[in-house]
């Protein structure tokens, strides 16, 4: 496949793509593979070649998390390995078969989980860092889940385990976003394996692969700085928002509600994202100086 004028915009996207996703734990595979199909690539093509450009810009993405301290190992142990057997059977499966009519469900749960995360931040809850203990047991299934979905749906390793994690309330935002990434070059990894030996090295667009690597690979440190100094609070609310805008056409197509009139609702949540998002981060910036005016307050005489 030649991109031919559309290169800098496949960059672009690959680039814009990268620091949603960096930055908010999900959004590459759907937005890359959104923009290859486009462009005319078949859903088995398209996923197989932003899965082989995800070598490296997960590779590049968990490197920046990790130097930035957002990334948990114990848990991204327990979550890799299961997410690129997941991985590596989608991308057979989708080789072969359309794997795409269960997504309008994934879609209702993940909404559901959305509008779970979506109080906590609103409420300020606290993450229960403590009590968290990765186990097999429930990270492995949740990992293999999200990792078929990806391969085989074109994305949603990101929004499947971002929206758990978050959900459960155990793991800071900052960490959960850098731990699912650093655990996605295994996905990644496991579903090129699984879409070479379904389709072959020939129908894989390499021209495409390598530009979505170049602008993917530029913004993963960018967006590691942005997650270690966005308020948790202000991140889970944008991820939230993330959730339920990109999955509300099919949560809304499972009532019979038209296209046009979920456009309408997707621009309403992205706008009420947008000023919860502003609202929290002025909110939060008025308590920390409320906080330190306080603390000054009380050092003040016994400073003097």
């Amino acid at each position: 496949m030649g991109l031919g004028t559309g290169i800098v915009a496949v960059a672009i996207i690959g680039f814009i793509a990268q620091l949603v996703d960096g930055a908010l734990g999900m959004g590459y595979g759907v937005t890359s593979t959104t923009l290859l199909l486009t462009i005319g690539l078949s859903p088995a093509v398209a996923s197989a070649s932003v899965h082989f450009a995800e070598l490296g810009t997960t590779l590049a993405s968990g490197t920046a998390h990790w130097r930035f301290g957002n990334v948990d190992w114990k848990t991204v142990s327990r979550l890799a390995l299961p997410g690129g057997i997941g991985g590596f059977l989608g991308a057979y499966v989708l080789s072969s078969v359309d794997a795409t009519a269960a997504r309008p469900w994934v879609s209702l749960a993940l909404s559901i989980l959305g509008v779970l995360i979506l109080f906590r931040a609103i409420k300020g809850t606290s993450v229960r860092v403590r009590a968290f203990a990765p186990r097999w047991r429930t990270l492995g299934p949740l990992g293999v889940f999200a990792g078929f979905l990806d391969a085989a749906g074109g994305g949603g390793w990101g929004p499947v385990t971002t929206s758990t994690l978050l959900a459960a309330g155990r793991m800071q935002p900052r960490m959960v976003i850098g731990t699912v990434s650093a655990s996605e070059f295994l996905v990644a990894s496991g579903a090129s394996i699984g879409f070479l030996l379904g389709l072959g090295a020939q129908a894989i667009a390499w021209d495409a692969v390598a530009v979505l690597l170049v602008g993917g690979v530029i913004a993963a440190p960018i967006a590691a700085w942005l997650v270690r100094h966005i308020n948790h609070r202000t991140l889970g609310a944008v991820v939230a928002g993330m959730i339920l805008v990109t999955n509300s056409e099919r949560v809304l197509a499972l009532v019979g509600i038209g296209p046009e009139a979920a456009q309408a609702v997707r621009v309403l949540l992205l706008i009420g994202t947008i000023a919860l998002t502003i609202g929290l981060h002025v909110t939060q910036r008025r308590a920390a100086r409320a906080s330190a005016g306080a603390t000054s307050g009380r050092l003040g005489p016994e400073a003097a």
